[in-house]
């Protein structure tokens, strides 16, 4: 009996063992194993310096707005309107600099405060209606969008400074200015959700909000600043997305929701609330710029990538759920 005993233990150590390693390590083995079936499948294009440049430049848009649901999904919430907001605040960056705001770094300002406004609309209607914040983000993506069209009159916006469109399409020290944004934001939001009493509240807030709320945790308050962080990251981004292309486009960030979830729960954070880490979303959002960039080289048509990041939420929230339910066992 002390044997079988013994036995049961050592599988129990290994079994939760391998959930914790799943979760430190896992969505790092997929980017790897992403970048070797590509590596194979197209060395002398995929393997490049130029390629692997642009996959960092490109995935620094979806490590933005994933940060942002990241951490409306950390509070058990989701945000859906991030895709409408990137396109709003990059709008009214573009008219900004048309209208004439000087400096440069004004219309930007501008731009990223009015996607914490958008964010912060989000939060309140969350807190005063009770509705789940799914419900509420829905409606907002769809009011966000219509709102975009209106003040553009459905038509690109183009023509601001070169300096603008320089800012963000220049290198320092050879490395991508997106890219060094993107990785400035997760520093700033890395220090957030661990070393402040702000963080600790958040992930508190997510793995059980009443308990939260027993335990002196303003619930509003919190829910009002995670809705404004989303906002604030999908306005960056906007900018990023409009100083890249040369044009604030009316339908900018169409579908860039299902790239935001899926950089958050790939790279491992909880769909129910109160785990996950800002360095995986990070390695999260380069798994779904590198799926993007290999299966253009490899000219896979644009609706089979939809497929795949499906796909890959659909496992990811699987397996996550598998390793709860071993966890609790």
């Amino acid at each position: 009996m002390g044997i079988a005993k013994l036995e049961n233990n050592k599988k129990s150590t290994k079994d939760v063992n391998f959930g914790d390693l799943w979760g430190k390590y896992g969505t790092f083995g997929i980017l790897i194993l992403m970048i070797v079936i590509f590596g194979l499948s197209s060395p002398q294009y995929f393997l490049t310096s130029n390629n692997i440049t642009q996959i960092f430049t490109q995935s620094s848009v979806n490590v933005l707005i994933g940060m942002g649901v990241f951490f409306a999904i950390l509070i058990a919430g989701i945000d859906l309107s991030v895709g409408s907001i990137l396109a709003f605040a990059g709008m009214v960056t573009a008219k900004l600099m048309i209208a004439g705001v000087d400096p440069i770094l004004a219309a930007i300002i501008g731009g990223i405060f009015v996607g914490g406004l958008l964010g912060a609309i989000n939060g309140a209607l969350v807190n005063y209606t009770g509705l789940h914040p799914f419900i509420i983000t829905l409606g907002t993506n769809a009011i966000f969008r219509g709102a975009t069209l209106i003040i553009s009159d459905a038509n690109s916006v183009y023509g601001f400074p070169y300096d603008f469109v320089q800012i963000f399409a220049g290198t320092f020290l050879g490395i991508p200015t997106p890219v060094i944004l993107a990785l400035f934001v997760a520093g700033l939001l890395w220090f957030l959700t661990t070393k402040t009493r702000l963080g600790r509240n958040i992930y508190a807030l997510g793995g059980n909000a009443e308990s939260a709320h027993y335990s002196g945790i303003n619930v509003k308050k919190h829910t009002m600043i995670v809705f404004i962080i989303s906002g604030v990251c999908a306005g960056l981004a906007g900018v990023v997305t409009t100083a890249r292309l040369g044009s604030a486009e009316p339908l900018a960030g169409t579908g860039f929701e299902t790239y935001a979830i899926a950089s958050a729960i790939i790279g491992g954070t909880s769909f129910f609330g109160g785990k996950g880490r800002v360095l995986s979303v990070v390695i999260g959002g380069l798994i779904i710029g590198t799926i993007n960039n290999g299966l253009n080289i490899l000219q896979v048509q644009t609706y089979y990538q939809l497929v795949v990041m499906g796909g890959l939420i659909i496992a990811a929230v699987a397996l996550d759920r598998f390793f709860s339910a071993k966890d609790k066992k």
